[in-house]
């Protein structure tokens, strides 16, 4: 019966949501189906990590099972994530054997190669939601997750402030990045590039350094990046917290870099309390608590036949003045 169900509502949920997760953009896809059903019990989730060794990972992970614990007659999750985020076979061979698994219902993908996933998903029945990054492909009917390069621009707009209000005149910005090629990746360097130089400072493209999203290749970076400019550099941004982080710490003794705005991505339990005791600037903070409920929301409602659609998460710059509120929430997320 649930089968049977969930092709109808399939064969109407893909026609009205062909590209929910494609294209370049953040905006939110039309609102699919609306039409209720019931079900024999609690659906069976596949949701797939980028990793489940992260603090990040860990709060998205807490999100969605806070959805599952209010709603035990709902949801049933199976969460999985590789070792790390470079682990892109591992990553792909358990999406590809979840979507070979009869029981799971539908899929919850937080895609490692976006465009390797899309062609695994290519043959599946079930729904897909993607989070955190999009997958292209008319089998994801939603996405669900922050506006990254919206979010990256707000953060090269305050750095540039920052680094005014610090005294820097010749305000030049490298990013230490993370994956080359990932989309999110690419999301927040475009989004750091135009905020930078739409506040008056100077993204410096030729000099990106590419530290896999891990902090010791972001210590490996900024080394070379104070070997190269001596005399300091106004802005460095990262891709994510920890390797804002790790440079912050590698440029602790230069005095030339005393002044460096240091700007992270993800808003992380450990970067706030950075930014609250000085040693970091600050960070784009996403709201990955919800990333991670809303994931769950917007499957089930499919699976219900409700309407949905993108839904973007949000999120605020984290600096000294907000920090501690932004640690207040840590505790209610992780209890």
């Amino acid at each position: 019966m649930k089968k049977r169900l969930l092709a109808a509502l399939l064969t109407s949920a893909l026609a009205l949501s062909l590209t929910a997760c494609g294209g370049g953009t953040d905006s939110s896809a039309a609102d699919g189906g609306d039409t209720a059903s019931t079900h024999d019990g609690p659906y069976k989730i596949s949701m797939v990590l980028k990793t489940n060794a992260a603090e990040f990972w860990n709060i998205v992970q807490a999100g969605a099972e806070a959805y599952e614990d209010e709603h035990p007659d709902q949801v049933s999750l199976d969460i999985k994530g590789p070792p790390a985020e470079t682990y892109y076979e591992e990553q792909l061979n358990t999406i590809q054997t979840d979507l070979a698994v009869e029981s799971y219902d539908g899929y919850l993908i937080a895609p490692l190669q976006s465009e390797a996933v899309a062609t695994a998903i290519a043959n599946t029945d079930k729904p897909v939601v993607a989070y955190d990054t999009r997958i292209d492909s008319d089998k994801c009917l939603a996405f669900v997750g922050t506006g990254n390069k919206e979010a990256a621009k707000e953060g090269g707009k305050a750095a540039v402030e920052a680094a005014k209000a610090a005294g820097w005149t010749d305000i030049k910005c490298i990013e230490i990045a993370g994956v080359q090629g990932d989309a999110t990746n690419t999301a927040r360097m475009e989004g750091y590039r135009e905020g930078v130089n739409e506040a008056g400072g100077e993204f410096l493209d030729a000099e990106t350094q590419y530290a896999n999203a891990t902090a010791d290749l972001a210590v490996t970076a900024m080394e070379g990046i104070m070997s190269k400019y001596p005399e300091g550099v106004a802005i460095i941004c990262s891709n994510n917290d920890d390797m804002a982080l790790a440079a912050a710490r590698t440029a602790k003794d230069n005095p030339n870099y005393a002044k460096t705005i240091f700007l992270g991505f993800d808003g992380q339990k450990s970067a706030v309390e950075a930014v609250l005791n000085g040693e970091l600037t600050m960070t784009a903070a996403q709201n990955n608590f919800d990333i991670g409920y809303k994931a769950v929301e917007t499957i089930v409602k499919i699976l219900n036949g409700e309407e949905y659609g993108d839904v973007d998460t949000g999120t605020e710059i984290i600096t000294k003045d907000n920090a501690q509120a932004r640690l207040d929430n840590f505790a209610n997320w992780l209890k």
